[in-house]
């Protein structure tokens, strides 16, 4: 079977991944490595473009377009510059980047030399120097000095504390500016070039570019990357992926998505998160063209403002976001622009309300996909199948050659005791091609696998009759803001320093537009007297990370425990959404005769209403008010 001789399917249910999957995964000849999949892709598409920049994300700008030919000589090049740095297939290259094409030379140029590491440019110093320190990293490529960003000052604090960090790679975004623009920004600007600060542009200018220098033969069982996950603050845990996952998760994704030659595929998620990684090589390996808008993203403001205007440029026919540019989005209206390129949207890494996604597609007229995945499966485990039934408020069917099941496990080993039968929610599992074999850490290891070969997410869900899987909460603690993962361990850490408190527990408070506002409750020691106000400006002292300062800091008398003393957090989180709901009551002029929320094992999270009486107009206000929620709701009259 010749390259990309794969079989295309236009997926709409399971029944036609069993179809496809007659044909073992190791007869579809993949490519054996990222380098190999980008060579296979220049081969193919050679003069077309494949990666275009967006400065400003104004609706003018005809941007910075790179052809496959040229995209994959710059891959090259920077893979070259590496090795003459040292770095061999064991070696790391950090990246505390925006979203500029060199951050994609970077990724791919890192992972064809050594292994790639992204870095959070939101994360603290010491939680990125403690990455590096991890995985002993030499080099680092970052922004150049430059007024209006801190990655410079950060880029240099982090040298100070991670001894193996030899050689930082600047990239200048001066360069894409004209030329009078350019002088005004760099006046006044210190030598900061030096043996050990190169200029990334200079640097790989004088690179080969028609292959590597290395000779490296790149094996699918080598490590690509090493890729953050378990939250932006707390303990650092790192995810390995070999080139074989990524591939395997590229060729998914591509797969279920259909992706086809020519799309063309917005990118506006940021490039140290495997979404933006991973669909854009997806739309690579199919021959698309990827529309990076701007270095912020989506966090620019013009890209949401001039949104409908680009994808009528430009022709955009895929983009990837989480529900908060979704929601983002509906301020804006589509009518006046011609929006017939588009032939879907994917919503992921956070929970996405079933309103939400109804009043998108009914505004826009877009068709939403959702996905679900994490770190350990590369990218994407689930997605809405392209031609079959969406089933709003579910997450999708499996990808190709994936397995996912639904287990009870052992609460002491974390092995599977049997698996859960249909619509009876359990634990989460995956397994597949696209998954790792287990953290860097091994003594991150423990209690994660159900079985060998079997990851548990730590999220929890049931599987329908015909294969979707619906997301019922998580056995996980983390708190996703925004698609932004929030350790409740670090707020818990900072509120106990305080003399006051005897316990404390952070959950996840309802939200509509970003999914999850941090809060705590906590415990007052005997006899102890603080104030609300008090100890919020108490964690604002003492928790660095900003998103993480808990919203609302409540003060109970007793926490809820388990039959062995541990606090019970879904009672906690019932009550947050209590209070949010009561709240929602309050601003309608509305008054609840009761008020249910509980766990229900099939459903998550659901809350029930029952008025006494309103008219019609208020109770669907009402209903419409809860379904901005990612809880399940219902209004009922007495």
């Amino acid at each position: 079977m010749s390259a990309h001789a794969t079989p295309r399917i236009k997926v709409s249910g399971i029944h036609d991944l069993v179809e496809l999957e007659q044909t073992p995964f190791e007869q579809l000849n993949l490519p054996a490595s990222t380098y190999a999949l980008l060579d296979e892709a220049r081969q193919k598409h050679s003069s077309r473009p494949a990666l275009r920049f967006l400065l400003e994300a104004k609706p003018e700008e005809d941007g910075v377009v790179y052809s496959y030919d040229q995209l994959f000589a710059h891959v090259t090049q920077t893979a070259n510059a590496l090795h003459q740095l040292g770095i061999t297939k064991n070696d790391t290259v950090a990246m505390l980047l925006p979203n500029l094409p060199q951050a994609y030379f970077t990724i791919w140029g890192a992972e064809a030399a050594g292994i790639f590491n992204p870095i959070n440019p939101l994360l603290e110093v010491e939680h990125i120097a403690a990455i590096l320190n991890e995985t002993q990293c030499p080099v680092l490529v970052t922004l150049a000095p430059m007024m209006g960003t801190e990655l410079w000052a950060k880029a240099q604090a982090i040298k100070a504390e991670v001894p193996t960090l030899k050689t930082i790679i600047t990239v200048d975004i001066a360069n894409f500016l004209p030329a009078e623009l350019k002088t005004l920004v760099t006046a006044g600007r210190e030598d900061y070039l030096s043996d050990c600060v190169l200029d990334f542009d200079v640097l790989i200018a004088q690179q080969n570019a028609d292959a590597l220098d290395s000779g490296r033969d790149i094996l699918g069982s080598d490590i690509a990357s090493y890729f953050h996950t378990g939250g932006t603050t707390g303990t650092p845990k790192l995810a390995p992926h070999t080139h074989a996952n990524e591939v395997a998760s590229t060729f998914q994704i591509n797969t279920a998505g259909n992706m086809e030659e020519g799309d063309t595929v917005l990118v506006g998620l940021p490039l140290f998160h495997v979404n933006a990684v991973f669909t854009g090589l997806s739309a690579w390996f199919g021959g698309g063209e990827l529309l990076l808008a701007t270095p912020q993203g989506y966090r620019t403001p013009a890209v949401i403002e001039n949104f409908w205007a680009l994808v009528e440029k430009f022709n955009i026919n895929v983009f990837s976001a989480v529900p908060t540019i979704l929601t983002g989005l509906l301020a804006h209206p589509t009518e006046g622009y011609d929006l017939s390129s588009l032939k879907y949207a994917i919503c992921g890494a956070a929970p996405l309300a079933t309103e939400l996604a109804r009043q998108f597609q009914s505004q826009t007229g877009v068709e939403l996909l959702e996905g679900y995945g994490q770190t350990e499966g590369t990218c994407a485990s689930t997605l809405s199948p392209r031609y079959g039934d969406k089933r709003i408020g579910a997450v999708g069917i499996r990808l190709p050659y994936m397995g996912v099941r639904i287990v009870e496990v052992d609460e002491k080993t974390g092995r599977a005791l049997r698996d859960c039968d249909i619509n009876e929610a359990g634990c989460i599992a995956i397994s597949g091609p696209n998954v790792f074999t287990g953290y860097k850490q091994t003594e991150q290891n423990a209690g994660q696998w159900v079985e060998d070969g079997w990851f548990n997410t730590g999220d929890l869900g049931r599987l329908d009759a015909d294969g979707y899987l619906w997301l019922t909460g998580r056995s996980k603690d983390l708190i996703i803001r925004g698609g932004h993962n929030i350790d409740p361990q670090m707020i818990e850490e900072a509120l106990f320093k305080h003399d006051a408190i005897a316990d404390v527990a952070a959950v996840g408070k309802p939200d509509a537009r970003v999914g999850e506002l941090p809060v705590a409750y906590v415990q007052l020691k005997a006899d102890a007297a603080v104030s609300e106000d008090a100890l919020i400006a108490f964690a604002q002292e003492h928790i660095h990370e900003r998103a993480a300062v808990p919203k609302n800091i409540f003060i109970i008398d007793a926490m809820p425990l388990t039959a062995v003393g541990k606090i019970f957090k879904p009672d906690l989180r019932n009550l947050i959404t209590e209070v949010v709901v009561k709240d929602v009551l309050d601003e309608l002029n509305l008054t609840a005769q009761s008020l249910s929320v509980v766990v229900d094992k099939k459903f998550g999270q659901s809350v029930t209403v029952t008025l006494a009486s309103a008219d019609q107009s208020l109770q669907q206000q009402l209903a419409d008010r809860l379904g901005q929620y990612a809880f399940m709701s219902e209004v009922v009259v007495d």
